[in-house]
């Protein structure tokens, strides 16, 4: 592979790996009636790239997997054939830092609510595109602020599935109150997760709590590598609930995400955060994560 940690993050033109072929990214597509278009009948995984390396590859797969595994599909190729596959087309879009997208769906066939009896050949799509590191900086120097939003979402966000229009409309919603990113909240009145990111707090005695895994939310990768860094810390931490107005009296928050590792937040529907900017252990835990994770700074 030619080396990607000298080409830097503006390729000449973007390319995209489509069921085997390798395509400029404006020629690249799929059948009219691909389940994934129709039906949203398929799963996605987002892999951050930096220096030219998938971060935190096998469990990106091991979650792809599982995904495709509870609606009912096989794998496009063996786990290793796909890892050559992303390590081209990183190669191809000669892209150091970026994000890798990869969507597996049922495959095409004529418009029906139910899968053919006959399993399809799933279409496998990769795409790249460079990630904005001035902007990723900013909000870990600054923080953001989120609003929250009903959880209009099925019952099994657990799959990353590519079916998004409640979490999109959130985010739009948040983003037209200045938010960064929304927090989606349960009929109890819970923080579930954000529209794209996993949610965080500091509670008043210093624990770190997340929710608890279950079919509510995403079983986030960053998310399990941040605990796991945090409790090889000893630092406290709970996998428990925890409602709006116990975010808003936090001593500190963040999001967890591919595209960040607590990126800290400091404003909720308007309530200021602790003291309104970064808080220490959010920037500990970061630095916790980019270690675990092999991330050099």
């Amino acid at each position: 592979m030619p080396d990607i940690l000298k080409w830097g993050n503006s390729p000449a033109g973007r390319i995209a790996y489509v069921n085997g072929r390798y395509l400029p990214h404006a020629q690249a597509g799929v059948h009219i009636e691909d389940r994934g278009l129709q039906l949203g009948d398929g799963i996605y995984e987002v892999t951050n790239v930096i220096g030219g390396k998938p971060i935190d590859e096998e469990p990106h797969l091991d979650r792809m997997e599982r995904s495709l595994r509870e609606i009912g599909v096989a794998m496009p190729m063996s786990r290793e054939s796909l890892k050559l596959v992303m390590r081209e087309v990183i190669a191809r879009n000669r892209i150091a830092n970026g994000l890798l997208y990869l969507q597996v769906t049922r495959g095409a066939a004529r418009r029906d609510h139910v899968p053919p009896k006959t399993p399809l050949k799933p279409t496998l799509i990769l795409t790249m595109r460079t990630q904005d590191m001035a902007a990723l900086k900013t909000r870990m120097e600054k923080g953001v602020a989120v609003a929250t939003a009903p959880d209009l979402r099925w019952k099994r966000c657990d799959i990353k599935t590519v079916q998004l229009l409640p979490n999109l409309l959130a985010k739009q919603a948040a983003k037209a109150k200045g938010a960064y990113e929304a927090w989606l909240v349960d009929d109890d009145g819970y923080v579930t997760e954000g529209g794209s990111t996993n949610a965080w707090i500091v509670d008043q005695a210093g624990t770190v709590v997340t929710r608890d895994l279950s079919n509510a939310i995403l079983p986030g990768v960053t998310r399990r590598i941040i605990l796991d860094a945090i409790r090889e810390a000893g630092l406290e931490v709970a996998e428990r609930k925890f409602t709006v107005a116990q975010a808003q009296k936090a001593r500190e928050a963040f999001l967890s995400s591919a595209t960040g590792a607590a990126v800290p937040v400091v404003m909720i529907d308007g309530v200021k955060i602790g003291e309104g900017f970064p808080g220490a252990l959010s920037r500990r835990i970061h630095d916790l994560y980019a270690r675990k994770a092999g991330i050099k700074s």
